[in-house]
């Protein structure tokens, strides 16, 4: 997209949490099987991302699949995963582009229990892409908040078992150190499509001084121009950080 048709900020959040929530429902409303709704919204995923690339934006992370979501209808969890994989494989294909854009992806979340082949081409992708990064794309898969904050306070405790920490020495750096998301910004917004209102486990630590928008767009159909709306409201809000 030509810089000059683009939308200028006064103020731009460093990162923004997307929380790509209604899919299931675009697809009903339709008549449609879920798991298509899901398709759609791999289809704004990718807009959304590239357009908030190109406004600026250095740091995104796409809530896609929640440690909750096991308990979905296995065929919408099948159609999920088989989505992410082509995703994979196509970000695979991209390398070289992403790398040429400075385009860091990273995935957050338990990758314990996902397929092989999956967790292999992530793994690839994270070594290889955007090592002189400008702009981090996190997809957070399997990914629970309280499921992270654990994984944190574990390898805390590995590190004061073996003597290398101290428990006096632990702050909030050292928490903030071994979450996923070790080395970027804290979130500065969190959009949820879809008219809900609550965090949905995602990101709670990070989230602490975070600004909410939301709307009643469903997912796939949340537009270059929503984001727009939500960075004017961002621009106007009063960031206080618990002080006056």
């Amino acid at each position: 997209m030509d810089d000059n048709s683009l939308p200028k900020f006064d103020v731009l959040p460093q990162h923004v949490g997307f929380i790509m929530d209604g899919n299931g429902r675009w697809a009903q409303q339709r008549g449609l099987p879920r798991y298509k709704g899901h398709i759609e919204g791999a289809k704004t995923f990718r807009v959304i991302g590239e357009y908030a690339a190109d406004i600026g934006i250095k740091c995104m992370t796409f809530y896609a699949f929640s440690t909750e979501n096991w308990r979905r209808p296995k065929e919408e969890v099948n159609a999920i995963m088989n989505l992410f994989r082509e995703y994979l494989k196509e970000a695979d294909e991209r390398k070289a582009e992403n790398e040429e854009k400075g385009i860091h992806m990273t995935f957050l979340g338990d990758r314990s229990n996902l397929p092989m082949d999956m967790k292999m081409l992530m793994n690839k992708i994270e070594r290889v892409s955007g090592k002189q990064h400008k702009v981090i794309v996190n997809i957070a898969i399997n990914y629970g908040s309280r499921e992270e904050i654990t994984h944190s306070a574990r390898e805390i405790a590995k590190k004061v078992k073996s003597g290398v920490l101290s428990p006096d020495d632990i702050t909030e750096e050292t928490v903030t150190n071994h979450l996923y998301t070790a080395g970027q910004p804290d979130l500065d917004l969190i959009i949820r499509p879809s008219g809900e209102h609550r965090l949905s486990n995602f990101m709670l630590w990070q989230a602490a001084y975070a600004e909410f928008w939301s709307s009643n767009v469903l997912w796939p159909d949340f537009s270059k121009e929503d984001l727009n709306e939500a960075l004017r409201e961002f621009e106007k809000r009063n960031r206080r950080f618990g002080g006056v």
